[in-house]
């Protein structure tokens, strides 16, 4: 076996059970044993562990960072857990339990999109789920994103890359789960993902230069933050990874390799935690698997 499959299979069952799905084509009744470990062992267990009688995180619904119902749940999204898990969905209900007592959805565009995106994924349906999405309809800006400015600052009208992934994530899992009007939806995805094509992901279409220098960066989890392989992972599996204007995403995703053929640890935002997601100091296997099948996404 490769050496670094081979490290990625030594990792936690959130990393094995992608590695095997992703990487190696193991059968599913394989990877799916696997993934029920998620709820069982390792650090999704610890996360469960960590849930209060209320069925939130932290005490909190949004804040605080990085601890709250909303983050813990966005990290067990992207370790794999569904709606299989009972606390899982009970911390998405609580979400859901807020959002239902909010007359108007006004909190930003981002919260939107990531409420949604986990609201859906933990299995809820309600009627302010439609109300999301023909929220996130009826605010996609000219260029095809979206920008959590809005409306709080009136002249906001160029996307931002930080709202517009956290917005395709919420019609994603609409897409994936039949929720909402789906041609609405897939155009308004394919629009985002344009905007973010014609920018190289990571580059001014006016300049040229890099926006900012972070986006360059591996980080995980990402928080509500934007970089370029978060970007890639979200477009591994549509059409648009084979697209020619992410070739320098991909040299510069290759470029950041070490010579084991790991990626470097990734890097974090600063906030409490409730423990370290790796050590890194091995090499991170989250950017590892995550580039890796980025890679191979983009070769098949």
């Amino acid at each position: 076996m490769d050496p670094v499959h081979a490290w990625l299979l030594e990792g936690d069952p959130a990393i094995r059970w992608q590695a095997m799905r992703d990487l190696l084509d193991a059968p599913e009744v394989e990877w799916q044993t696997e993934r029920a470990k998620l709820q069982s062992k390792g650090n999704g267990k610890r996360y469960l562990d960590l849930q209060d009688k209320e069925g939130t995180w932290a005490g909190g619904i949004y804040t605080p960072k990085w601890t709250s119902t909303t983050y813990t749940l966005l990290h067990l999204r992207e370790m794999g857990f569904s709606d299989d898990c009972p606390a899982a969905r009970r911390g998405a209900e609580r979400i859901l339990d807020q959002l239902q007592r909010s007359r108007e959805l006004g909190m930003c565009t981002c919260v939107v999109g990531m409420w949604l995106a986990l609201t859906v994924r933990f299995g809820l349906r309600d009627e302010v789920q439609d109300r999301m999405i023909v929220r996130i309809l009826e605010h996609q800006f000219e260029d095809g994103g979206w920008n959590c400015r809005w409306p709080r600052i009136a002249k906001t009208h160029h996307s931002s890359f930080h709202t517009t992934l956290n917005v395709l994530d919420g019609v994603r899992e609409c897409l994936e789960n039949g929720i909402g009007p789906s041609d609405d939806l897939r155009k308004a995805e394919a629009r985002a993902v344009e905007l973010l094509l014609q920018h190289g992901l990571f580059r001014s279409d006016r300049t040229g230069n890099v926006i900012n220098a972070k986006f360059k960066e591996p980080h995980f989890p990402p928080r509500w933050h934007y970089d370029f392989l978060r970007a890639l992972e979200f477009m591994r599996t549509l059409p648009a990874i084979k697209d020619r204007r992410l070739a320098e995403s991909f040299e510069l995703l290759e470029s950041q390799r070490r010579e084991d053929g790991r990626w470097p640890a990734a890097k974090g935002y600063g906030g409490v935690v409730f423990f370290p997601v790796e050590d890194g100091r091995q090499g991170s296997r989250w950017n590892t698997l995550r580039a890796l099948r980025c890679l191979r996404a983009r070769a098949a």
